[in-house]
């Protein structure tokens, strides 16, 4: 993979998470941490490059200092924004993280025009509309993370019902990442088996009400946000990308039509390539799903129109 570049923008807890985790699958050549706080981004770079002595591949780790210094690479991940504050509306939070985004994007179209960008930034599929918005680029070179990260969750609260099966399981879902998200245990399985065979529907409906609130559930003991779980799900998109796998994540994508909805970023499953989003999988949904994703998809774009209200893409 020689001369394969990842830029990281957002030297925080989850951007260094990912930057970690990609360092040590030996995925790219070069990884670039980039931070408002270039001290932030300095640091990091150095405490990661310092560890990949014991990784498998010599991974580069730095920091990228000034905006030009991302430059011509093949995957940018976008990790900047604030959290949500007491005295914050919904409004407020929003043209906030989207300024930023908006400021980030605007880097990476300059300098890594031929890159794939992964948006990272919350709320994570508005952020991605943004992305799209201020690119203009082809809808297959910007993803949305969320839904890798939501169905790794999933796949948790599964592990601990079952107590088996944790490499072998497949789970899916739909949506935003946010209220509204849809864990989806009909396609799910352990191993093939489909898992409405394996748990009871009490305990079907336990996992998809703890998979809902897993990044509350942490914040909860932290009193911050998660950051190796997202760290990893940015990782094996990445990896997906670089390698070419064609691997089906459950990813924030723009519908072109696609169930039935137009001019709107949310999580459906996508398989994941050189290209970005080589294909967006339609699934034959029942009319109880059809109207959980109706409401997903109405709630964001509910925000997108915050946005729009604002003048925010004028």
């Amino acid at each position: 993979m020689t001369g394969k570049k990842v830029a990281i923008i957002g030297a925080g807890a989850v951007g260094a998470a990912a930057a970690y985790s990609l360092a040590f699958t030996g995925t790219c050549h070069r990884i670039l941490l980039y931070d408002i706080y270039p001290e932030v981004a300095i640091g990091k770079a150095i405490d990661i490059a310092q560890s990949t002595m014991y990784s498998p591949r010599g991974t580069v780790v730095e920091a990228a200092v000034k905006p030009e210094d991302i430059k011509d690479c093949d995957v940018v991940v976008i990790t900047a924004g604030v959290p949500r504050k007491k005295d914050m509306t919904r409004a407020d939070l929003l043209n906030i993280n989207a300024g930023i985004v908006k400021e980030v994007t605007e880097h990476i179209k300059k300098y890594s025009p031929n890159a794939i960008i992964l948006c990272v930034s919350n709320p994570l599929d508005v952020m991605t509309y943004v992305v799209h918005q201020v690119t203009g680029w082809d809808k297959n070179r910007i993803i949305g993370m969320g839904g890798a990260l939501d169905a790794s969750r999933m796949a948790y609260q599964i592990r601990r019902k079952t107590g088996f099966g944790a490499s072998q399981i497949k789970p899916m879902v739909l949506g935003d990442h946010g209220e509204h998200m849809i864990p989806y245990p009909d396609i799910t399985n352990v191993g093939g088996v489909p898992l409405e065979q394996i748990v009871s529907k009490e305990d079907m409906q336990d996992i998809i009400a703890k998979t809902k609130d897993g990044g509350a559930e942490i914040v909860k003991y932290l009193k911050t946000s998660a950051f190796f779980a997202p760290g990893r799900a940015i990782s094996i998109m990445v990896e997906a990308i670089l390698s070419d796998e064609e691997k089906v994540i459950p990813s924030c994508a723009m519908l072109n039509g696609e169930y039935g909805y137009e001019d709107v970023t949310v999580g459906v499953p996508c398989v994941i390539g050189a290209n970005g989003i080589e294909k967006v999988i339609e699934l034959d949904l029942d009319e109880v799903t059809k109207a959980k994703f109706a409401k997903s998809v109405e709630s964001i774009q509910e925000n997108i129109a915050i946005l729009k209200d604002s003048g925010f893409f004028d």
